[in-house]
């Protein structure tokens, strides 16, 4: 295993984060300074150090996070706009957002060190379904509902075809439909509406598999439960993690 990929899987630091480590010579090998990131390691048997202590893998944290509108999901901003780290302070590890909701759009966001989870939840091979409550711009009329529920391409060539589209109810001027998807294209739902001729006003992600946002308020997070986990497990297709 290459030594960037090393401090990923132990849950230390991000590919990205990991590699600059080792650039920066904190990084030994067997007592030896590696500043090559794709240098070849094993970890069960090769002693790895990060700023001389001995590499052990970290506690496996799993986050369930209330996004609030706004906010974004990068490590860091040169524009110094919100990041979701601004919320978790007080948890003093590293962890990373599972996919990505835009800026405008809130609503659940999985985070972890636990990357073989991540690549689970995200991956369209597992096909976790994810949920989404929309507000439109106007009303939306059954026709437009059956293209999105057939699936179409959207700009840029991607193809789309949502798990399910229902109607959730119509509000004086307004459509707010529900949608699930089991892929995690970039701004997938909003491209989607967009494809038929709507704009999204509001968007929110309620659900993740069986976790939901019950009893969490905006700005909030909390660790998932065991229960929770295996859960999640189940509803997936593959068993990666």
């Amino acid at each position: 295993m290459t030594l960037d990929r090393t401090l990923s899987r132990f849950g230390l630091a991000s590919r990205t984060r990991a590699r600059e480590a080792i650039r920066a010579g904190r990084l030994k090998v067997n007592g030896r300074v590696v500043r090559d990131p794709e240098c070849w390691v094993r970890p069960q048997q090769d002693i790895i150090q990060l700023d001389g202590s001995r590499l052990k893998p970290a506690r496996r944290i799993y986050l369930l996070f209330y996004k609030p509108k706004g906010v974004i999901t990068s490590h860091g901003d040169p524009t110094g706009r919100k990041t979701v780290y601004d919320y978790l302070d007080e948890l003093g590890r590293w962890v990373a957002p599972v996919g990505r909701l835009d800026k405008d759009s809130s609503g659940l966001l999985l985070l972890t060190n636990d990357t073989e989870f991540a690549d689970f939840v995200a991956s369209p091979e597992s096909r976790v379904p994810k949920t989404y409550l929309v507000k439109l711009n106007c009303l939306m009329g059954e026709e437009a509902i059956a293209r999105l529920r057939a699936g179409m391409e959207m700009k840029r060539g991607d193809f789309a075809k949502p798990e399910s589209v229902r109607r959730v109810e119509d509000r004086g001027k307004y459509s707010w439909l529900e949608v699930v998807l089991t892929q995690g294209k970039n701004r997938e739902v909003r491209r989607m509406i967009e494809a038929v001729g709507f704009k999204v006003l509001k968007l929110v992600r309620i659900r993740i598999g069986p976790l939901t946002l019950e009893n969490l308020q905006v700005g909030k997070w909390r660790e998932l439960k065991p229960s929770e986990m295996a859960a999640l497990r189940k509803c997936g297709k593959t068993s990666r993690f």
